[in-house]
């Protein structure tokens, strides 16, 4: 372990072997940092917050402060974040309010680039990157190797789904399906994200059965639930259009078309 002496540390916040902490870094009484993270200089970590093991916090970045809602009086609520994770520069990411189940928690290997902004009661899965000055509001869930350029600004309550890619400079202000690139202020959807299933490995076979099932949802005319209807007769045997179809009938603030 190495602490710099210009660190302030409560004395009952728990640090495992191995974490390195820099100079003028404050960590709260209810703070827990799991072993091998590494601590720039100057980062806040406050709250009821834990943090897993080998993260990377940059200088400046604030961590498990309280949630921007006025409605907020101090409860005890959470933020929860796992392991492998890189939060740059200015980066925020707020504990949670009472309003749901306490929590805001962030997966493993994610990457929040300078600036970005997780909210309270947000829920982030693993290996998403977010670019500077991305921003969530409260209530967001974002699934799995999901990408969202720089400057994207997030609604409150949007769920982002997994393998989409968002464009710089977006207003997101309903679901995001999963697999597809979507951009605009408002979004709008721009196909399949091809060129990032390739790259994490999915078959031609499923690229295409994906490609099928999103002409025949937003390009056929039918109703959306005549479309679903349609794709699972057609493509039920893909898992990954079953989810698709699963995430389209489970939206609930209605989803980018």
């Amino acid at each position: 372990m190495s602490i710099n002496p210009t660190a302030v540390i409560h004395p009952k916040a728990r640090i495992a072997g191995g974490v390195s902490i820099g100079p003028y870094t404050v960590i709260g009484e209810h703070v827990t940092i799991g072993k091998d993270t590494e601590i720039a200089s100057h980062v806040l970590i406050d709250g009821w917050t834990t943090i897993g093991e080998r993260n990377q916090l940059h200088s400046f970045s604030c961590i498990g402060t309280p949630p921007q809602d006025v409605g907020y009086r101090n409860e005890e609520t959470y933020l929860i974040v796992g392991n492998d994770n890189i939060i740059r520069e200015f980066a925020t990411v707020n504990r949670a309010t009472t309003k749901a189940d306490r929590k805001t928690e962030i997966g493993n290997k994610n990457f929040l680039m300078a600036y970005s902004h997780v909210a309270h009661d947000c829920k982030l899965g693993n290996s998403i990157i977010m670019a500077n000055s991305a921003g969530l509001a409260g209530h967001i869930t974002i699934e799995d190797y999901a990408i969202l350029g720089g400057i994207v600004g997030v609604h409150q309550y949007v769920r982002i789904g997994a393998y989409s890619m968002i464009g710089g400079q977006s207003a997101i202000v309903q679901d995001i399906p999963p697999y597809v690139s979507a951009a605009g202020n408002r979004a709008q959807l721009y196909g399949l994200n091809t060129i990032g299933l390739k790259r994490k490995g999915f078959s031609d076979a499923v690229i295409n059965n994906l490609k099928k099932a999103y002409k025949i949802i937003f390009r056929s005319g039918m109703t959306t639930e005549e479309a679903l209807a349609k794709v699972v007769d057609e493509l039920s045997e893909c898992k990954e259009v079953n989810y698709f179809v699963d995430f389209m009938r489970h939206s609930k603030r209605g989803v980018t078309r």
